[in-house]
């Protein structure tokens, strides 16, 4: 077995080459970029799929100001000899992350966008050395870089740069922006999304469109906005998604690059579990395993051979997407959104028919239904499915599915949470009350009624609806106790009023037939007699109830067995 240092979190090309890390060579990128001719190529992508790191590798390889032949020694682009000796180290290159602009107020993050262009200028501090650069630009340059600028200034600055560059080698120069929309993203989350598109409108409107220094430039970012929102006028521009067939072994790790790492590092033998947990993302006709995951586990395989696969996307990810969906079609603001059986088919291990919008606007992601399943599809959470032989999708619509189990776990947690908050904002006085008295009909169809609009995972284990009958006790006021050891067993759920010294004792099963519930209701009830599950609360309350539950699939069945009473 190989030890391998994996570049956990290494963005820059140059250390991760220079100081023996992992490297999957995707230096094709740089020729198949090439031959298009383009000035503007927006590529989006979800989150931790390789984008910096592939912007670190243009910048290192455009760059006039860097010698990178050693760095590059041995790669795939290095077998195209005219093509490296055109662009190699040849062009002025402006390479900036827009990736820390976020605060939860819009001044806090135009200063930090102040703060992006003060350290962008501190790599170029050369120009204020340079004879072909007059006294007013250097002035404007101190000015930019002290974060003494106005608005305006650090809203022409990559424009003001980039002729000041081209002045200073006589070439045009290569712009590469990474992570363009995170500005606008946390602009909308936080409340000041007009504001922000002002201010990035302004930045690109000048740096892109008819831009006489501008060789060509790079973008990338999570979403496509839509042109006419913040790419007004950008001539030659040319978007490559998720859903398109360019880049797409580019970001991601292909099955045979995968399958190459692990036999490297001795793991051959996890193929299959890290094919389960982080492989499934299907770009334009290549499927694509997720890169952090895959390094991630293969690092902690390295560690303790034994580990076994768990969830580092959702570390890194933005779940809040998953949670604003889920509580704006179930808190009834919404007529329009109808999930819940959409969600319950994806984590079967269904597919659902959507259209996909990939124009969109932060500010209208939520106006729809349909660019919220874009949004899902666009973000990682779902990605292309399989349709089944002969079976093609409507005109405009793709068949999507849930990538991988990392993927599916975050659902199912999301939905989890999304239940707890909200059952303690429901009525559910006339529950208890029907539970504090005995009435186990009214109890059945009430339980009834929440989980049939409950978004369920379709598994329908007993784990699930354990979780169910905690989340309806939560709080309201009870102590509620779950799996804790009573008289000769384990009860599942036990309930106590304190204050009017009583307690419900709850045992829940799932059946796999309609047929089997009354039956499995008698299991349940047995159980917590003949473990004696009641006999910790016979002294001290007045009276303990015991009821047992029985599930098949959204239906439910209560009965009640009285234990003691005095």
């Amino acid at each position: 077995m190989n030890t391998m240092v994996m570049p956990l979190g290494i963005d820059f090309f140059e250390k991760l080459r220079k100081e023996g890390y992992y490297y999957i060579d995707k230096t094709g990128l740089i020729s198949e970029l090439l031959g298009k001719t383009f000035e503007v190529s927006l590529i989006t992508r979800p989150r931790r799929f390789g984008k910096t790191l592939a912007m670190d590798m243009l910048a290192s390889f455009f760059d006039i100001s860097r010698d990178s032949r050693e760095v590059f020694a041995g790669l795939e682009i290095t077998k195209e000899k005219e093509l490296c000796r055109q662009w190699q180290n040849q062009w002025p290159v402006i390479f900036l992350t827009l990736k820390e602009v976020d605060d939860l107020r819009f001044e806090s993050a135009k200063v930090k966008l102040g703060i992006c262009m003060s350290d962008l200028y501190k790599w170029h501090t050369y120009l204020l050395d340079s004879t072909k650069i007059n006294d007013d630009d250097k002035i404007a340059f101190r000015r930019i870089e002290s974060r003494k600028a106005e608005d305006e200034e650090v809203q022409n600055a990559l424009y003001n740069l980039m002729r000041m560059m081209n002045a200073h080698f006589g070439k045009q120069v290569i712009l590469l922006m990474d992570e363009y929309d995170v500005p606008l993203a946390k602009a909308n989350e936080n409340g000041f999304y007009g504001e922000m598109l002002n201010i990035i409108k302004g930045l690109m409107n000048k740096t892109l469109k008819t831009n006489p220094f501008l060789k060509f430039a790079v973008i990338t970012g999570c979403l496509r906005i839509a042109k006419e929102s913040i790419f007004t006028g950008t001539n030659n521009f040319v978007s490559d998604t998720i859903s398109g067939e360019r880049f797409n072994e580019y970001f991601g790790f292909t099955e045979k690059e995968v399958a190459e790492l692990l036999k490297k590092a001795g793991f051959e033998d996890h193929a299959e579990e890290v094919k389960r947990w982080y492989d499934g993302y299907h770009f334009g006709t290549v499927d694509i395993y997720c890169p952090w995951d895959v390094l991630n586990h293969v690092n902690a395989l390295q560690d303790a051979p034994w580990t076994p696969p768990r969830n580092y996307w959702e570390d890194t990810s933005h779940n809040g997407i998953l949670h604003t969906f889920i509580e704006l079609a179930n808190n009834g603001q919404r007529a329009d959104l109808d999930v819940n059986e959409k969600f319950e088919t994806l984590l079967a291990g269904g597919y659902i028919e959507e259209a996909i919008e990939e124009n969109l606007t932060y500010d209208t992601l939520h106006s729809s239904e349909s660019n919220l399943w874009s949004l899902l599809y666009l973000t990682g959470y779902l990605t292309q499915a399989e349709p089944p032989e002969g079976v093609r999708p409507e005109n405009g619509k793709l068949f999507l599915r849930i990538p991988n189990e990392e993927v599916k776990i975050i659902f199912r947690k999301t939905v989890a949470a999304w239940f707890n908050e909200n059952i303690t904002t429901v009525d559910r006085s006339e529950l208890f009350e029907a539970l504090w008295q005995g009435d186990d009909k009214k109890a059945t169809e009430i339980i009834s009624d929440i989980l049939f609009d409950t978004i369920s995972y379709h598994d329908y284990k007993e784990d699930f609806y354990h979780a169910f009958v905690v989340g309806i006790f939560t709080g309201a006021g009870y102590i509620v106790k779950s799996n804790r050891e009573q008289g000769y067993g384990r009860t599942d759920i036990s309930v106590r009023d304190r204050r009017h010294r009583r307690v419900i004792i709850i045992e829940a099963k799932h059946t796999d037939s309609e047929k089997r519930l009354e039956a499995a209701c008698r299991e349940a009830v047995d159980q917590i007699g003949e473990r004696r599950y009641a006999e910790e609360f016979k002294k001290g309350y007045r009276s303990v109830i015991c009821y047992g539950i029985a599930f098949f699939n959204k239906q439910c069945l209560v009965k009640k067995f009285d234990e003691v009473k005095k």
